[in-house]
């Protein structure tokens, strides 16, 4: 079943979920969530409306109360937060405000427009678990086959191409909005608006190890795309250029041992 919110309650997963006027994706996006980690939880998903104006919060209430069933056979809990902001912030700052708010070491990101497929979870966690300590930091998803118009997959190519090109962090798919990454590290990163596309290349400048491994990709069926081609691509330029400069400036990342002193 699917509950509220419950803090006490120790969870072994967190999807963090950015949604900016997407009320009529979420709810099937929880219910595909809530089967794909049947035998799986307790895992917890925060939603976080970035200033929406469709009123995701109010038609999340009736699911967060057990009014609106999701699923009818689970053999685990599924907790459902919602975060607001008051004004729209962004996805990074969505994200970060999702991450900040988990309980769980590791912490799971996908769309709110339903492209993503939340059964892909599962299997990257598992990558980013296999190794233990010396495994990846973070996880990410490669879009092999994407289901957008002609003109977003032309776009997304040449830019991906110039910031491989620049950054060389071997992530060929950095809008991919399925990733698996400990949220120690996220929350060690430094932060700026955009960074959710370059998070990648600052998880390997701050020292941690990045995989990645092919996921799916669906059409959009409800509500309309918030960017912009030619919008993103002027202010990806800029941020690429900063985020090339950061990767300079970040110090090496350190081991550090507590010392306790001897007791004779």
């Amino acid at each position: 079943m699917l509950t509220s919110p419950a803090d006490e309650a120790p969870v072994k997963f967190s999807i963090v979920i950015p949604a900016y006027n997407e009320s009529e994706n979420i709810p099937l996006l929880l219910a595909e969530i809530a089967e794909a980690f049947a035998d799986r939880g307790p895992v917890e998903v925060l939603v976080i409306d970035d200033g929406s104006t469709d009123s995701i919060a109010e038609k999340l209430a009736p699911i967060m109360s057990g009014q609106t069933p999701l699923c009818p056979v689970l053999s685990s809990d599924v907790v459902l937060r919602v975060l607001r902001h008051h004004m729209r912030s962004g996805q990074s700052a969505a994200v970060r405000t999702g991450v900040k708010a988990a309980r769980a070491d590791w912490v799971g990101t996908l769309d709110g427009d339903g492209q993503n497929d939340p059964r892909d979870l599962p299997r990257l966690l598992q990558i980013a678990q296999t190794e233990g300590e010396e495994g990846p930091a973070m996880v990410g998803g490669l879009r092999l086959t994407r289901r957008d118009v002609w003109s977003k997959r032309v776009a997304s190519r040449f830019a991906n191409a110039i910031r491989q090109a620049l950054l060389r962090d071997g992530c060929v798919d950095t809008g991919c909005g399925l990733k698996v990454f400990r949220r120690d590290v996220f929350l060690d990163l430094p932060y700026f608006g955009a960074m959710h596309r370059f998070l990648p290349a600052l998880v390997q400048a701050c020292g941690y190890r990045v995989a990645f491994a092919p996921v799916g990709h669906r059409p959009r069926h409800r509500g309309v795309s918030k960017y912009g081609n030619f919008s993103r691509g002027m202010i990806g330029i800029v941020d690429l250029l900063g985020v090339y400069w950061l990767r300079r400036r970040i110090p090496t990342r350190s081991p550090v041992n507590e010392v306790i002193p001897r007791k004779d």
